[in-house]
């Protein structure tokens, strides 16, 4: 009987130890990924990039699958292309006390080349649940991950910006272009 515990266990190890060796982490090339966001006014939109991110996932490539996502940007790094509506900006989501945007997955679901990835962002010293809706493209050193997903500036309690008495949408579209190198 304890032969069969101990080859049991022993298998169990095995199999614990194969599937985390499979498991790789993997950063984005920062110089080929970006994270824009559009702002919209009933005047005008607004676009604004940062391709200074940090992110971090880890994944199975035998089996062409994310397993988990962490990822970090400073939102001083977003820029609009004109400085003056830059700072405005900064001083509305009060980046001096609030200088980072984070993100860490609960969980994915992988249907083919489509993701939902389920986590925590972390916005204005507020943490709510989001989903990102993307699309991977593997080949055979890079994987590239497009998505999307909205956030409202209210549930992260940020007023909304006002030009000419009329305020902005209060929805905050996002888009994400991340490429990680995998050899």
């Amino acid at each position: 009987m304890k032969i069969r515990i101990v080859s049991f266990f022993g298998w169990m190890f095995l199999a614990l130890s194969c599937d985390a060796a499979q498991a790789k982490s993997v950063e984005c090339i920062k110089n080929e990924t970006s994270v824009t966001y559009l702002l919209s006014h009933p005047l005008h939109h607004m676009e604004s990039t940062s391709k200074e991110i940090n992110c971090r996932i880890e994944i199975d490539p035998a089996k062409k699958e994310i397993k988990t996502v962490s990822a970090q940007i400073d939102v001083m790094t977003f820029n609009s292309g004109n400085s003056n509506r830059d700072s405005h900006a900064m001083e509305v989501i009060d980046a001096i006390t609030y200088p980072d945007v984070t993100f860490s997955s609960a969980f994915i679901v992988q249907n083919g080349d489509s993701l939902n990835v389920t986590g925590k962002l972390t916005f204005h010293g507020v943490t709510k649940d989001i989903i990102i809706a993307a699309v991977t493209k593997w080949s055979q050193n890079r994987l590239e991950v497009n998505g999307s997903f909205d956030l409202s500036l209210t549930d992260f309690k940020v007023e909304r910006p006002s030009l000419l008495g009329l305020k902005c949408d209060d929805t905050l579209k996002f888009s994400l272009a991340v490429v990680f190198k995998l050899e």
